[in-house]
């Protein structure tokens, strides 16, 4: 069966930036975020053994969602100077490697990335590589997940789901609706935390089941702020889905190319990743050895 890999570009280029502090190409521009995401990728490959990638970028935020809370992800500082220029690189590495990029703008990667998610699993097995906690939503049979910040290497399913956030799948986003994200600026029920979202959706079922019944809630001081905030509950329901967006292409034309090893030598040249480059060279004699 074919498996897809989607990874989550900006998520891994900051990761890979705050990773290495201090790498420099020979002409003196910052090259840590580049060489990050190269040796990331790699990894994921290896472990993944995928048979179509894809990295999605950030396309701006969404309009709905910031029509309905102004505030959304306002509190993200700006990019750091140094990785800006990087982005650009890693593009051009993925290029060269065979690998397909996209972003479309005013479209959030998470939701391009679950639309896509959701395609390629009618029909194949896929892979979301992020730490973001919005995609455990999508976790299914075909769907997995992996986390980079779990150090085991595994593809998260359902129980690993289940294990993390006290709910499956199907009700994180009425777990995150209640206890808000903090990451993208959604305030959630004073008071209400992971454990506490988790023992109400155990006992409700779903958030509109339990704004039906918040007279069941025994604790008073529980049920005042729930019945205060039922209007912010219903709204980060919306802001936290992931819907369907457009998409410009279907899972099968992302098979991954042949690597153009005379540009990722040039790449690696000039950024002056050496062992990159040896391994490269090594590879293509190896290859050369086998015909």
């Amino acid at each position: 069966m074919s498996r897809l890999l989607i990874v989550d570009g900006h998520a891994y280029a900051y990761r890979a930036f705050h990773a290495i502090r201090e790498l420099r190409s020979p002409a003196g521009q910052p090259t840590n975020a580049v060489y990050g995401f190269v040796k990331m990728l790699e990894k994921m490959r290896s472990a993944v053994a995928p048979t179509h990638g894809i990295v999605v970028w950030d396309g701006g935020l969404s309009a709905e969602r910031l029509a309905a809370l102004p505030e959304y992800k306002a509190q993200r500082p700006e990019m750091p100077a140094d990785l800006r220029p990087q982005l650009d690189g890693i593009a051009d590495f993925l290029a060269a490697a065979g690998v397909a990029s996209y972003r479309q703008s005013g479209v959030e990667a998470d939701d391009y990335i679950a639309t896509l998610a959701r395609q390629a699993a009618a029909g194949w097995n896929v892979v979301i590589a992020s730490s973001d906690k919005d995609f455990m939503q999508l976790v299914s049979a075909r769907i997995g997940l992996l986390n980079p910040n779990d150090k085991s290497g595994a593809i998260w399913g359902r129980g690993e789901v289940l294990a993390k956030t006290g709910v499956p799948p199907e009700s994180v986003a009425d777990w995150l609706a209640l206890m808000g994200d903090a990451v993208d600026n959604i305030p959630g029920v004073p008071g209400v935390g992971p454990k506490t979202a988790a023992e109400l959706l155990r006992q409700f079922g779903s958030v509109d089941v339990l704004l039906t019944r918040l007279d069941e809630v025994k604790s008073e001081k529980l049920r005042a702020a729930l019945r205060a905030s039922a209007a912010a509950v219903i709204r980060n329901q919306q802001l936290v889905r992931l819907p369907d967006v457009p998409c410009g292409f279907v899972p099968e034309q992302l098979a991954f190319r042949p690597a153009e090893h005379g540009a990722l030598r040039r790449l690696y040249g000039g950024w002056g990743f050496k062992g990159l480059l040896a391994a490269l060279d090594a590879g293509v004699e190896k290859q050369a050895e086998l015909i």
